[in-house]
Order: structure tokens, then C-alpha cells, then sequence
């Protein structure tokens, strides 16, 4: 079996241990398809879920996975049962420094680059989890007039139990690679509770359809990785070639460099939202058209287009690892609001730096989130004098349009070097090499937002949306 393993990786360039992910990663599909007919109700299919996680993590990883995996899961069922009133932060503290721990260790941000694979990409998974999880118990204490929206929906007023609680960290391998779900949402759908709740006509969901839509995205996104990597590779920042060519060659390769690498990402996410469209779990309710169609948001980690023709940084983080997005929103960057306070860049700036830790302490990420916030900064800068010109002034407003289009493109693009490179010298150098443009641009934006401050408009729902 070995050997076969050898000549297959051999025969698609990749090594050993990610060719042994890649098809545990593909088992997830049949894995959570068969979820849906588990007889024996609720327990059966937690226990169902805990154990052909733990099997898909033992056959991809090895026995260690699942014993880095019970660290975090203990530590935040242990806070939830000894201390409720704290347990969110204890579980947030412990289960991310066990996670950062793990980071140094494996040194995983080089064994990824170098086309290897560990365990760590789905400890980053399973560590939000947790958390999560023991927040929205912390939640269920506090008094309903208190909580926002999302923590309302969320929140756990009983602590679930153990076989539902590791049914919900590992369900049928959806740890690999996200998305990241509530353990609310979990639970109803395993219950049948909820928008999973037949309705009177007895209604239910086909996932087929979506399931094949995902499937295709995912090989097209595959097909055009392996095509592209190999014309865009990621030494050729460091490259005396590279440092002869002109500024606006220089600055494409970026864009190309980042665009390639991307649709890996593309790939994986395709991959895992099938797998939990199959299952039912990415079920988020039905539309208003008539006849009503299903939605599968839940299941929905990027919007390919959404972030390649994004018209502000702002909404990148509605269109790219959107679970997570969702999750630094609600966890972090909502909770360090003051009450009766607007959020500023600090909030901003601080919810960057909890993702850029969860990726690893590479200098790489680290600058990449910090440019990130700067990037979303700067654009809405540019939103807020687009939506200070008047409607008699369209073309003006037309060309901010565009302004703030091709200031994501180009900051996205050359932040993105940092996040694919990792060390602090190649990320220095490849922006370097534009004259830190897209280090620039941000700052002089931010500096240009609070000398020119035009009239505010009256507030738009689009413009709460920013």
C-alpha cells in the first residue's frame, strides 16, 4: 500500500502525508452523507460523528492528532463544568496558547510552504470551536437585554454533554479544514430541531444539487492551481532576475503570485462545503422566490468572485474564509466594543492580530494581518467620500468606484506576499522591491480620512454594511 501511496503522490507532485490528507479530506463526503441515515437517533449520531472524525484524523495524522486534539477540547469542557462565569476566557486563553504552542513546534507555516502537512491546520479549526462553544455557555448567564443578536441565537443555557460535545468538535472530519459552525446549529441539526424541523408539508432539502456545484468548483479550482503555481513560483521574489525587472512587472507578479495561490484555498473550501452541504448541516433556511429553493450558506466559506472583483477591502472579509470572519466578528472584534461606543481601528487592528496568531507567530502573517487592517482602514476612507458626492456628480463617484477597486487589488495582492512567504527577509524584500507601495497607499489614506472629512450622508443600509 506504501509504494502505491509513493508512485501515486509521485505521479501528481505532491508528497506522501498530503496525498494521505487530500483522500481522508475527500472521505468527508461519503463520511457525512451516510450521517444522514444513522439509526438509533441523537446519541447515535454524536457518537457517529466523534468517531469517524477521530478515525479520518487518526488515517490523515497519526495517534498524536487526536491527543493534541483532547488538549483544547478538555481544557474548554473542564472550564464549562469548574467555572462557567469565566470559562469562555479561560477556554479562549488556553485552548489558543495550546495552539501557538503547537505552531512553534511543528514550525507548520514551513512544513505547508514546502508542500508538507501536520495536524496544526486542523487544531486552527477545532481551537475556534471551543472556544466558541464555552463563550456561548459564558453567554447563557447573562441577561437577554444584554446580549447582542448573535450572541441571543447562540448562546447555551445547558452544557452540552460529552458525546454531543466531541460530536461537534470532530463531526465526520469537519475539522480539517472548516467550516467553522455553532454548536447550537450543531445540535438542532442533529435533533431535527429548528429550520431542520420538517415543516407541515413535510419539506425537506435535496443537497444533490449543490453538493455537484461544489464538486465541479472544486476540481475546476484544482485543475487551474496546478496549472498556475508552477508559472508563479513563490522563490522568484528573492530571485536577481526578479529584482532587474520594472516596478509594474514586478507589482503583476505579485498579483499573479497571489492570485495562483489562492486557488488552493478555493479548492479546500469547495471541498469542505460540499461535505457539510451532503450532510445537511449547511442547510440555512429557504428563499422568498416562488417555488422557495433551499440556501447553503452555512456551509459557504468564499465567494471566488466576491474576492476577486471585490470593489472595497471592506468586503473581503465577507467573501474569504467567511466562518471564520464570522467568528472573529462575533468573538473578538464585537466584544471589544464599549458599550455605547462606534468601533474604531483598534478594534480593527486587534481582531487582525487574534487571526494572525491563530495562522502562527511567522513574521509573514503577522505583517499580512497588520496590513490588513491598514488596507481596510484606507478603503473605507475612500467609501466615505463616495458616499459624500452628491448624485449630480456620478462620474466623480464612478471614478472613487473604481479608486477604491484598484486599491484593494493592489494592497490585497502585495500584503498577500507576506502571508504566502512567511519569513520577514522574503517579505521584505518582495515589498521592498515595489517601493512599499502597498504599505503607502493605506497610510496616506488614513492620514488623507482625517484631514479631508466630507459632510456625512444619511446613513444607507449599505453604508451600515461598512
Amino acid at each position: 500500500m506504501e509504494l502505491d501511496m509513493d508512485a501515486m503522490a509521485s505521479a501528481i507532485g505532491i508528497s506522501v502525508p498530503v496525498l494521505r490528507f487530500l483522500l481522508c479530506f475527500l472521505a468527508t463526503i461519503p463520511v457525512s452523507f451516510f450521517h444522514r441515515f444513522i439509526p438509533g437517533g441523537p446519541p447515535a449520531k454524536h457518537f457517529y460523528a466523534a468517531a469517524t472524525g477521530a478515525i479520518l484524523s487518526y488515517l490523515s495524522f497519526g495517534f498524536s492528532s487526536n491527543l493534541h486534539f483532547l488538549v483544547p477540547m478538555l481544557i474548554s469542557y473542564a472550564s464549562m463544568v469548574l467555572y462557567r462565569r469565566r470559562c469562555g476566557l479561560i477556554s479562549f486563553v488556553l485552548a489558543l496558547g495550546y495552539l501557538i504552542g503547537c505552531h512553534v513546534y511543528y514550525m507548520s507555516g514551513d512544513a505547508w510552504k514546502e508542500g508538507g502537512i501536520d495536524a496544526t491546520g486542523a487544531l486552527m479549526v477545532l481551537t475556534l470551536k471551543v472556544i466558541s462553544c464555552a463563550i456561548n455557555y459564558n453567554d447563557g448567564l447573562l441577561k437577554e437585554e444584554d446580549l447582542r443578536e448573535a450572541q441571543k441565537k447562540n448562546r447555551l443555557l445547558k452544557l452540552p454533554s460529552l458525546i454531543e460535545y466531541f460530536g461537534y468538535c470532530l463531526c465526520c472530519g469537519s475539522h480539517f479544514a472548516g467550516p467553522v459552525y455553532e454548536t447550537k446549529d450543531y445540535l438542532e441539526w442533529t435533533e431535527k430541531k429548528g429550520i431542520w424541523m420538517k415543516s407541515e408539508k413535510g419539506k425537506s432539502p435535496s443537497p444533490y444539487g449543490a453538493t455537484i456545484r461544489a464538486l465541479l468548483q472544486a476540481a475546476f479550482c484544482m485543475g487551474l492551481y496546478m496549472y498556475l503555481v508552477p508559472l508563479f513560483p513563490l522563490n522568484r521574489f528573492t530571485d536577481p532576475v526578479y529584482q532587474e525587472w520594472g516596478f509594474f512587472k514586478k507589482l503583476g507578479y505579485q498579483y499573479m503570485a497571489g492570485f495562483s495561490a489562492r486557488w488552493k484555498y478555493y479548492f479546500i473550501w469547495s471541498i469542505s462545503e460540499a461535505s457539510i452541504i451532503i450532510s445537511g448541516l449547511g442547510f440555512s433556511g429557504w428563499t422568498n422566490s416562488s417555488p422557495p429553493k433551499p440556501t447553503w450558506d452555512r456551509a459557504k466559506n468564499v465567494d471566488i468572485l466576491g474576492v476577486e472583483l471585490a470593489k472595497s477591502a471592506v468586503q473581503i472579509p465577507l467573501v474569504w474564509n467567511i466562518q471564520v470572519s464570522t467568528w472573529l466578528r462575533h468573538y473578538v472584534y464585537d466584544r471589544l466594543i464599549q458599550k455605547g461606543k462606534r468601533p474604531g481601528f483598534l478594534q480593527l487592528l486587534a481582531t487582525q492580530t487574534v487571526s494572525a496568531v491563530w495562522h502562527g507567530l511567522y513574521p509573514g502573517y503577522i505583517i499580512f494581518f497588520i496590513q490588513s487592517a491598514l488596507m481596510i482602514a484606507g478603503s473605507r476612507v475612500i467609501y466615505r467620500w463616495q458616499q459624500a458626492i452628491p448624485p449630480s456628480l456620478s462620474p466623480v463617484k464612478t471614478m472613487l468606484v473604481f479608486m477604491n477597486f484598484a486599491y484593494t487589488l493592489l494592497v490585497l495582492n502585495y500584503s498577500s506576499v507576506g502571508f504566502m512567504v512567511l519569513s520577514l527577509h522574503e517579505t521584505l524584500t518582495a515589498y521592498g522591491s515595489v517601493y512599499y507601495i502597498g504599505t503607502i497607499l493605506p497610510i496616506a489614506m488614513i492620514f488623507l480620512g482625517s484631514v479631508i472629512k466630507p459632510a456625512k450622508p444619511a446613513r444607507s443600509k449599505a453604508r451600515k454594511e461598512q
